[in-house]
């Protein structure tokens, strides 16, 4: 996927290679899309700058920036494209992130000529938007069940924009894409001035980063993207910004990820913190904090940015899809699913959050209650089966991966009351969580296979169980898990690219590789000593990023095309973990801990 991604966290826009906007929903992530030529070609809308094909078209983000600049290069001249969303602390330290898109076009060279194609479609382009002159801005409208508009602000001839008129760039133009209507004057010098401060803004946010020894290039991308995902208003970050991009094409593995997942907590925590953005880790820590139940067990996979419940899953069906692959949807059904793995990551999430910030006794009790509801809540049904990880929507069963949580769960739980002196109470939790582990060394370990199996009744391997040797349950030196890692990159992995699993599923056979798994190979293998192995690995994931550095949910095993929903934050967060992992005891001890306590005592984020 040749997109480019900017935005201000709170929403975000994709730009292709030729400088196209795709796709854009204003005021918030999960805002209907006023641009989303990505879903549908024809009925979609977008904002094209459109030269002659003779010219070169190059692009590239500003370094250490979410801003992207396109440079457009023929005989007749040169333009660049400059594309950002304003962020920045205004002079009351409150953050201005406007919902809006700023395009500056600058004239590098000679006379080049050009049109705008201006599109707008609004509400997923599902009635007809009138788009028209009015005053000193371009008015987009739609009405039918509700009314929603847009502004576009300009220099430009208003009958170049809506009639798509090729002229010659004889000096340097803005373009303003407002949800609200603007009611200071705009001006070429004040939309400069919006992109110093945006620019400065994510300059001194990356320079809060950790430095690595390697990759930092690569790890200083995924971190920006990762940053873009977090919605302002409360903290929660996304799993991409898009909906309904296939995991395959053709076929209807077509999801919305504009929400939160929960089991993205305790990774997003620990990656986030150890590179040194931890402000960043907390206020997604008080987001799952907020949305989950106090001493109520129904406890979602997922919620919206703004910690809604329902996510009622619904399809837009007269747009085509990406690339033809229907249907489209909004909202995910999957909220509704019942998933065991869940309470263990929320409990490694407190219990990491209890070890990296200091917190007062209120916070403490406050966690303390939902540890105990959360650990009760495991005890009573660490037996029952689930749907797993990979949100099967047609079969439950005893998912090994599951299982494990359920013993992250209790063991999490066990350490906290440790610390909090109160285990004498709660012996009955080592029982429990003893229990647990046994039943999975007796039920999920198959000798024939060599392997913990996907669930207890079945033989087959899934990649989920590359990760619990990370969260405990076994050592990595264990050499059921040395044999575990072995047999899974045997069974699941092609073209050096992993399967989730191999069985059938609602859809039947999985035909792309899921990212996040060949990231959590690297990691396995460099944890039981293949190194070699795993730094190859590595690196061919890396040459398998889009022209940006930017990464989406799958990969094609054969093209390497990258499919599935974009960015995919998953995808991002594993990729850091893969590098500090590979640079592990290269860092200057004494250097490191300077970083540590220097963003540490920073007490807000830039």
């Amino acid at each position: 996927m040749d997109f480019a991604i900017i935005g201000n966290c709170k929403s975000a826009a994709l730009i292709d290679s030729s400088g196209t906007i795709n796709w854009l929903c204003l005021p918030e992530f999960d805002s209907p899309s006023l641009f989303g030529s990505l879903l549908d070609k024809d009925k979609g809308g977008c904002f094209g700058i459109k030269v002659d094909p003779s010219f070169k078209i190059e692009q590239r983000y500003i370094p250490n920036t979410n801003i992207v600049e396109t440079t457009f290069s023929g005989d007749s001249g040169t333009l660049q494209v400059i594309d950002f969303m304003p962020r920045y602390k205004s002079d009351d330290r409150v953050y201005n992130c406007p919902p809006e898109v700023i395009r500056i076009v600058r004239l590098l060279a000679g006379k080049p000529r050009l049109s705008i194609a201006y599109q707008p479609c609004l509400g997923y382009a599902e009635h007809p938007t009138n788009t028209f002159a009015k005053g000193d801005f371009i008015k987009s409208t739609v009405s039918n069940d509700s009314y929603e508009s847009i502004y576009l602000y300009t220099n430009a001839d208003f009958d170049d924009v809506l009639q798509g008129r090729e002229f010659t760039l004889t000096g340097d133009l803005y373009f303003d894409i407002s949800y609200h209507q603007k009611l200071l004057p705009l001006s070429l010098e004040r939309v400069h001035l919006e992109f110093q401060r945006t620019k400065v803004y994510w300059l001194e946010w990356i320079n809060r980063s950790l430095n690595l020894t390697a990759y930092v290039d690569e790890v200083r991308r995924s971190a920006l993207v990762l940053k873009l995902l977090t919605f302002q208003e409360s903290g929660a970050i996304l799993a991409a910004v898009t909906t309904s991009l296939p995991e395959t094409i053709g076929e209807e593995r077509n999801w919305d990820y504009r929400f939160c997942w929960i089991r993205d907590a305790s990774m997003i925590l620990r990656v986030m913190a150890k590179i040194g953005h931890f402000n960043t880790a907390h206020n997604f820590f008080n987001y799952i904090m907020r949305v989950i139940p106090f001493k109520d067990d129904k406890v979602q996979i997922m919620y919206g940015i703004r910690g809604q419940k329902d996510l009622t899953e619904h399809t837009l069906d007269w747009l085509a899809g990406y690339k033809d692959s229907k249907p489209v949807r909004v909202g995910n059904a999957a909220y509704t699913q019942k998933q065991n793995d869940i309470y263990g990551v929320l409990l490694d999430a407190i219990y990491r959050f209890t070890q990296t910030f200091r917190s007062d006794v209120a916070t403490i009790e406050r966690l303390w209650t939902i540890t105990r509801t959360l650990v009760r809540t495991v005890s009573e049904r660490w037996q029952e089966p689930d749907v797993g990880i990979w949100e099967f929507r047609g079969n439950t069963a005893h998912f090994v991966f599951s299982k494990v949580l359920c013993w992250v769960a209790l063991d999490r739980g066990i350490k906290i009351a440790e610390e909090l002196k109160c285990i004498d109470r709660y012996q009955g939790w080592i029982t429990i969580r003893d229990n647990i582990k046994a039943d999975v060394l007796a039920k999920g370990w198959n000798a024939e296979v060599g392997s913990f199996t996907q669930a207890y009744d079945n033989q087959f391997v899934d990649a989920a169980n590359l990760l619990i040797a990370d969260f405990g349950f076994v050592e990595f030196d264990d050499p059921r898990y040395i044999s575990t890692v072995k047999v899974t990159r045997q069974r699941l992995c092609r073209n050096g690219l992993m399967y989730r699993y191999k069985n059938e599923d609602d859809f039947g056979l999985p035909q792309s590789s899921f990212t996040v798994c060949s990231f959590w190979m690297v990691k396995a293998l460099w944890n039981i000593g293949e190194r070699s192995d795993a730094r190859k690995m590595f690196h061919q994931l890396l040459s398998y990023r889009n022209h940006l550095g930017l990464m989406s949910e799958d990969l094609d095993f054969e093209t390497k095309e990258q499919l599935g929903n974009f960015p995919q934050g998953y995808s991002h967060l594993a990729l850091i973990d893969c590098a500090l992992s590979l640079c592990e005891g290269d860092f200057d001890d004494e250097s490191l801990l300077v970083d540590l306590i220097e963003n540490i005592q920073r007490q807000e984020e830039l």
